[in-house]
């Protein structure tokens, strides 16, 4: 049966951040992730997870000024130092909040830099931020993300973030995983079930939300039932982070949305 890990950056918006976590013990969840905890103290987020029991499954590197709209620079040729600074940073955080994976975002590709430098900065962040990551004994995500949702993003596919970290293992780094967001791959290539086939031996960590809003599973057109299934049958052990937009989004909104848990056989 799935786990499930409720992502605080997109449920339970209601509640100012520090206090998304004992909202999600009350649900239900037993694990949580968010995108980014830089805007806080490391030790008041692990009182938070400590006081209320959750385990701390994921969260990003930092990603540059996401409030001005940048995706992440991990691609960015012109501050490969900052994405470096950002890796350590991240570090810190990982002593405290004992975080065991983190996503590295490629971001958007710069209209001045070609695919090919692109793609070479981002091979040598990653072998960079993959070795660090190895040495506290953290795993390295990079994550696909679509092209509707985000234009320009750099990484947007299954088979190109394969070929990225088959790259980065052949660099001497063996570090680098997988994060596989079920709503951006089926925006972008569909064919779910048989690439979740493929690349489970690559996957560190799944993502869900349904297509095409967004929202919760069963709100849209993704046999997730299905999937969930094929999962269990796969051998998955992974956490699954529920990265969804409420389809109430007013308060309450989350817990009034969570029936798609049972509906589908599954418990948190």
């Amino acid at each position: 049966m799935p786990q499930f890990a409720a992502n605080l950056t997109m449920l339970f918006n209601e509640h100012p951040f520090l206090d998304r976590f004992e909202a999600a013990a009350q649900a239900g969840f037993k694990a949580v992730e968010f995108l980014f905890p830089y805007d806080f103290k490391a030790e008041d987020i692990k009182a938070r997870l400590d006081a209320h029991g959750l385990k701390l499954v994921l969260h990003n590197l930092p990603a540059g000024n996401w409030a001005a709209g940048e995706r992440g620079i991990a691609c960015h040729p012109a501050r490969i130092a900052e994405f470096r600074e950002g890796v350590l940073t991240a570090l810190e955080y990982a002593a405290v909040l004992g975080t065991p994976q983190m996503n590295a975002l490629a971001g958007i590709k710069p209209a001045d830099v070609t695919d090919e430098t692109a793609r070479a900065t981002l091979l040598g962040n990653l072998k960079f931020a993959a070795d660090k990551l190895a040495e506290r004994g953290i795993k390295l995500l990079m994550e696909p993300i679509n092209t509707f949702d985000i234009p320009g993003f750099f990484v947007n596919r299954t088979p190109q973030a394969l070929a990225i970290v088959n790259d980065v293992h052949s660099m001497g780094s063996r570090n680098l995983f997988l994060q596989y967001d079920v709503y951006h791959a089926q925006r972008m290539e569909g064919e779910l079930g048989a690439t979740l086939k493929h690349a489970l031996p690559f996957i560190g960590h799944i993502q869900l939300a349904d297509n095409p809003a967004r929202n919760e599973p069963g709100t849209g057109e993704i046999n997730y039932r299905y999937l969930f299934g094929l999962l269990d049958r796969l051998g998955y052990r992974g956490h699954i982070g529920c990265e969804y937009k409420p389809q109430d989004a007013g308060p309450g909104g989350t817990v009034a949305g969570l029936g798609w848990v049972a509906a589908h056989g599954c418990t948190l």
